[in-house]
Order: C-alpha cells, then sequence, then structure tokens
C-alpha cells in the first residue's frame, strides 16, 4: 500500500482541496481571514420536480400543489411567482342608503319633539300650588260622582231584573228618569244646592263668548240647572241648544231674549267644584279680569231655578220603536 493510502486509511487519496482549520473543541476558528462556513457548506439541491400525470394532476394520483411562498431570486431570468390574491375593495355607500339615514334621523328628531311638547303643559306648570291643589279637587269631585252615578245605575239594574218587584221598579224608575230628563230639556223647574255667578264688564259690554265660556266650564263642573238674567229683562233658562249673541248697541241676546249687564247665572251643582273650575288661572274668571270685568260668587243652600224653556216641536225627528 502506497503513502497516500496509509494516510487516509480508506486507501483513496486525501482531498487535495483547502481544508478549514478548526480549533481546539471545534470551537470556530478564530482568524480573521477564516472563511464563512455557511459559504463553503455545499449547495441545497432543488427540489425534485414532479412530471404531471396524464389528466394534468400528480403522478400518485393526487392532486397538484403549487408552492405560493417562494420568491424568485435576485437575477433569475424567469418572472416572479404571484403572491396570494388581493383584499377586494370595499363597497362605496350608494346615495339611497345615505338618503334613508338622513330620513330615519330626521323621523327620530321630530317624534322626540313631540313627545316633550305634548309631555309639557304650559298652564298647569306655571300654576300656583294652590291652584293646582284646587284643580285636583275638582277631579276628585268628578270622579266620586261619576263612581257614584254607577252605583245607582247598577243598583236600578238589580231591581229591575229582582222578579215580581221588576215592574214596580221599572216604573218608578221610569219616572225618575222623566223628571231628570224634563229639568235638562228645561221643561221642569229644579232646586238644590248650587252657586250664583256675577259678572260685570266695568263700563264695558261684556262680549257673547265670555258668556259662553262660562256656561261651557259650569257644564264641565257638573252644573245640572243654570238659568241666566241681566239688568233688563226675563230669565232665560239654559239648556244644550240654548245661543248666545251680541246685541245691537251691546248687551246680550240669549235664545232671542234681550238682555244688558250685569249679568247673574244661577246654577244647582257642587259649589266648590264650580268655583274652582272658573278661577283656574287663565280661565273664564281671569279673562274678564284682565278685560277690565269682575266676576263674584255667592254660595246658596238652596238655589232655585225657575225658568223654563218652551219645549220644541219636531218636524222631522221620530222616537225609534
Amino acid at each position: 500500500m502506497s503513502d497516500e493510502q496509509s494516510d487516509t486509511g480508506t486507501g483513496w487519496p486525501e482531498p487535495t482541496g483547502p481544508s478549514r482549520p478548526t480549533g481546539p473543541a471545534a470551537e470556530p476558528d478564530p482568524r480573521p481571514d477564516a472563511p464563512d462556513p455557511d459559504e463553503t457548506a455545499p449547495l441545497r439541491g432543488e427540489p425534485r420536480r414532479e412530471e404531471p400525470g396524464p389528466d394534468g394532476g400528480r403522478p400518485d394520483g393526487g392532486e397538484a400543489t403549487v408552492d405560493l411562498t417562494r420568491r424568485a431570486a435576485v437575477g433569475d431570468d424567469g418572472p416572479p411567482e404571484e403572491g396570494p390574491p388581493a383584499a377586494p375593495a370595499k363597497k362605496r355607500v350608494s346615495s339611497a342608503s345615505v338618503m334613508i339615514a338622513v330620513l330615519l334621523a330626521l323621523l327620530g328628531f321630530t317624534l322626540v319633539v313631540q313627545l316633550k311638547t305634548t309631555s309639557t303643559d304650559p298652564t298647569l306648570s306655571a300654576a300656583r300650588q294652590e291652584d293646582l291643589v284646587r284643580i285636583l279637587s275638582d277631579l276628585d269631585a268628578r270622579e266620586n260622582r261619576l263612581r257614584q252615578d254607577i252605583a245607582e245605575l247598577e243598583e236600578s239594574q238589580r231591581q229591575l231584573a229582582s222578579g215580581a218587584q221588576g215592574r214596580e221598579a221599572a216604573l218608578e224608575e221610569a219616572a225618575r228618569r222623566a223628571d231628570e230628563l224634563g229639568i235638562l230639556a228645561g221643561t221642569l223647574p229644579a232646586t238644590g244646592p248650587g252657586l250664583t255667578v256675577r259678572i260685570s264688564g266695568g263700563g264695558k259690554s261684556i262680549p257673547a263668548s265670555r258668556i259662553l265660556d262660562a256656561v261651557q266650564e259650569l257644564r264641565g263642573a257638573g252644573a245640572e240647572a243654570m238659568q241666566i238674567s241681566g239688568g233688563v229683562g226675563s230669565p232665560a233658562r239654559i239648556i244644550a241648544s240654548t245661543y248666545f249673541l251680541d246685541g245691537e248697541g251691546g248687551g246680550l241676546v240669549v235664545d232671542g231674549r234681550r238682555m244688558t249687564g250685569p249679568y247673574s247665572i244661577t246654577v244647582i251643582g257642587d259649589p266648590a267644584t264650580m268655583r274652582t273650575a272658573l278661577n283656574i288661572p287663565g280661565g273664564v274668571a281671569a279673562s274678564i279680569r284682565g278685560d277690565g270685568g269682575n266676576v263674584s260668587f255667592e254660595d246658596r243652600e238652596v238655589a232655585e231655578v225657575s225658568a223654563l224653556h218652551e219645549p220644541i216641536t219636531l218636524e222631522h225627528a221620530r222616537p225609534v220603536s
């Protein structure tokens, strides 16, 4: 065996190329001009390319895959490989969507304004505590009166359905209803606790609209019978069909009867409730006093409404049998 074969121990000559000197304990070469171990490392082999099968897939029957992570090296002749597709652009907001949003905003604003307007009562918010107490008392009195009417009607119903006494109860109920309707129609006189309201214009003529407002307020407060009288002329019964007009040269015309001030309205009902209704802030009494007139009240334990209204002859209306 030759010397070259004995040196390597393998029978092959030792490579004559430059070798990388190493230090003790396999440490990197400390020399400054030592070559980089990565540069002297053998090049990695190119990945094996598989030939496509007859149907364009992989030879082993699987689906062909493409590595999209590779990039072409600088200086390659071939074109760079394509990366992942870009994200689709955002859709532009259409003018119809903007218009719908604006209309919804306007609708919401309108609802909020309407709720605030309807939930606020300027008359009650500006009223004093004493006035609010009177208004509450008026409402309580109306509620009690309505509950009493309901109880009376329920009692009448029980009496009418009580068998042998049903006929007598029906006759009594019919007579009572006839009296009530006669008082409401103004064909029968009435008496009971009530109030006398005196209205003067303070040297000025009181318009008919003020008298009509007073009558409406009294009706709303539970007035059951009313009559009005003036300085000159006979009193007139006030019913549902009564009208008020301004007279020529001043004064008032009530159902064709001419009257002059001051005026006096006699009404049957709860005095406290009716007085409260006329004294509501901004109501009838405040309006008349604001025009220079005066309104006074007098409670009556027994108020008499004696003026009668002539029954109207019906021409077209007929009762339903």
